[in-house]
């Protein structure tokens, strides 16, 4: 797994811009606004890395539920599947949901 993806790692980057790369008129930034861990409960297998990402992103243009290719200044290069949860008059929310075992050190 990509030592990028973790928790801990993405929370040092809230409120920074993922520029999306995909064919469009203009480029589409994504601000990350919320990174939610998850505790494992007790029947639940234990080593693992749980967490959603939250995205905002602009209201004159939906992203496709899918994976995409992600850019961002310090992390670089990153494919991450995408999923619009809402929308209100800012724009549409995505979320991402990572859900791995963590290797052993």
């Amino acid at each position: 797994m990509d030592e990028r993806l973790t928790e801990v790692n993405f929370t040092k980057h809230l409120d920074t811009v993922f520029r999306v790369k995909v064919s469009a008129p203009q480029p589409v930034e994504l601000k990350l606004v919320e990174v939610k861990g998850y505790s494992g409960g007790a029947n639940e297998q234990s080593g693992m890395e749980r967490f959603s990402l939250y995205f905002n992103g602009p209201g004159d243009l939906q992203l496709p539920q899918r994976t995409y290719e992600l850019e961002h200044e310090q992390l670089g290069s990153l494919d991450i599947f995408l999923v619009t949860i809402a929308r209100d008059e800012q724009g549409f929310r995505y979320e991402a949901v990572f859900n791995y075992f963590k290797e052993s050190q």
